[in-house]
């Protein structure tokens, strides 16, 4: 099987982006701003919009249909009997045009017991592009206590609520875990590349002056029960780093491959940056490929090179064998967990 070079997948979202995944694509801008992600290889559907958020291959089979008719082809034997025929990832291009809301989303525990789901949604964030004011919000910086959190959400007390995160500047090539359960929200100026568990489960604690009504926010099941998934407690600056260290002996895990995120993002995702030195190997398995920077050829134990360049995100199967990456590029690999 050879990797294939995937085509956009952007269903309309409540939060603005600004044109940067088309520009970064080096497709024509969109006219409804409304757009701001790219959700790639993708077999998770928007909460509520099925079948949006599923992505088509080239041949017309949407993803889920290929996975599930040959599931160790795509994914590995290895994969299939610990997943099934579930990729066990989704990953996105993110354009923030606007600050996003402060959010949560729920961890494997919360996400078992009151949504059916094996999976919550711990996610982290690869900065591909900032302004150079850019910054997230990761965190309460102190402890807050339940009554007072609900005060906030109640009456839409923002100002209040994001004072009390961590405000965290970033820039280009940052590397960032935000953990299940964790409050958050990405600040206008940012294209990123996003991996997460594969849900859309997201516990809005703002709301207000986007395009959604507040009952979106709350995962069906009220904001009593649902402020339950929230982590509550101090983030400081000690543990906020710790989301954002250089992985231990994470630099030239293969030839041209350096491994991204700490040690707490192992069981749920994994990341690679791929810089050929002179070349980059991929070690066989299931992943998504976002190329940043530059230009050069994937090539597959099996099939013909495929050209890349910044701007393209190409999916590559188990079967495609090991793979090496040439040429003056730069590319983000993420794939399920190892």
């Amino acid at each position: 099987m050879r990797p294939i070079t995937l085509s956009g997948n952007m269903p309309r979202s409540f939060y603005r982006g600004a044109g940067r995944i088309d520009r970064f694509r080096g497709d024509p801008p969109k006219a409804d701003p409304y757009h701001p992600e790219d959700w790639i290889g993708s077999v998770t559907a928007r909460a509520g919009a099925a079948p949006a958020g599923l992505s088509t291959l080239p041949d017309g089979r949407s993803l889920a249909e290929a996975i599930a008719a040959d599931p160790e082809r795509w994914l590995g034997p290895e994969h299939v009997a610990a997943h099934g025929a579930d990729p066990a990832i989704l990953v996105k291009l993110l354009d923030a045009g606007e600050r996003l809301p402060l959010h949560v989303h729920p961890d494997r525990a919360f996400a078992r017991t009151h949504l059916a789901s094996p999976y919550g949604k711990t996610e982290a964030w690869i900065i591909v592009d900032a302004a150079p004011d850019a910054a997230v919000h990761l965190g309460f910086a102190r402890d807050v206590a339940p009554e007072e959190l609900a005060g906030w959400v109640g009456g839409q007390r923002v100002a209040e609520m994001l004072a009390a995160t961590n405000r965290v500047p970033v820039r280009p090539g940052d590397a960032v875990v935000c953990p299940a359960g964790v409050p958050h929200a990405i600040g206008e100026g940012i294209l990123l590349v996003e991996i997460q568990e594969p849900t859309d489960f997201s516990l809005l604690l703002e709301w207000e002056g986007y395009d959604i009504e507040p009952e979106a926010g709350h995962l069906g099941l009220g904001f009593d029960q649902a402020l339950g998934c929230v982590d509550r407690a101090s983030w400081d600056a000690g543990r906020i780093e710790d989301l954002r260290r250089t992985r231990r002996a994470g630099r030239g895990v293969r030839p041209g491959v350096d491994r991204l995120f700490p040690e707490a993002a192992d069981a749920f995702f994994a990341a690679e940056r791929l810089r050929p030195d002179p070349y980059g190997v991929l070690d066989p398995a299931f992943s998504v490929v976002v190329v940043v920077e530059g230009a050069g050829t994937l090539e597959s134990a099996h099939a013909e090179p495929v050209d890349v360049r910044a701007g393209h995100t190409l999916l590559v199967p188990y079967a495609s064998g090991e793979c090496v990456l040439r040429g003056e590029v730069t590319a983000i690999r993420c794939r399920p967990p190892v």
